[in-house]
């Protein structure tokens, strides 16, 4: 592979990495708004590492707008031991094993960006050694595998929960920005896959859009080349 196909593939592994960064930190995945209760409005979102909470109470009050406005928005760690009931049994054990593959798709999508970085290092290291260019590739797809799968790991154990789950914890609850993000990111892991695929492939058989200046030339064009 030449060195403009890796520079485009090393924007696209960062426009991933940092959709994946962004979908593990916002506590979004899944966003609730259960119905106002004495003019009380709750939003309530899940993240892969955090629970937070949005409270909005209006008061009958004097003045022109007649109402007295308190808000509150809290965070905290998701799940928990103590908070969720992780360490419960309810008969089935269904509130302990929400928790553990909860944890597991958090897990599976820190790991995924591990080895996003290492596909982003491998592109460096692609570039700065020339005589190693054309076999880097490889590596980069293969790493770029289990950027996606980690993260495709982590979309269903998500899915299936929100999906299946019968817990409190999710009534009323929608896929929120965060889920999206996480579809963008494996998605556009996808492309990058097939596209250093098809690119390096076509580099090692000597086609010149892929391999550049280091692309194979058959005796007779270069010996055509010499007599010219």
């Amino acid at each position: 592979m030449c060195k403009t196909s890796y520079f485009v593939t090393f924007l696209a592994v960062g426009v991933s990495l940092t959709l994946n960064i962004l979908s593990i930190t916002q506590p979004n995945w899944l966003t609730a708004h259960p119905p106002d209760i004495f003019h009380t409005d709750t939003r309530i979102t899940y993240g892969l590492l955090e629970h937070c909470q949005s409270t909005l109470i209006d008061f009958p009050g004097p003045g022109e707008s007649g109402k007295i406005r308190y808000s509150d928005y809290t965070c905290r760690p998701f799940p928990t031991l103590k908070d969720d009931g992780c360490d419960a049994e309810d008969g089935n054990g269904k509130r302990r094993n929400f928790c553990v593959l909860w944890w597991l798709a958090g897990y599976a999508s820190e790991l995924s960006v591990v080895f996003g970085g290492a596909a982003a290092l491998a592109i460096v290291f692609a570039v700065t050694t020339r005589s190693r260019r054309r076999r880097v590739w490889r590596a980069v797809a293969s790493l770029e595998v289990f950027h996606a799968t980690f993260k495709i790991l982590c979309f269903g154990l998500i899915t299936d929960l929100y999906l299946t789950s019968r817990l409190p914890l999710f009534e009323y609850a929608r896929p929120g920005p965060a889920f999206v993000l996480n579809i963008l990111s494996w998605t556009l892991d996808v492309f990058i896959f097939f596209g250093v695929l098809i690119t390096g492939l076509s580099a090692d058989a000597g086609h010149a859009w892929a391999a550049g200046n280091r692309a194979y030339r058959s005796l007779s064009t270069s010996s055509e080349a010499g007599n010219s």
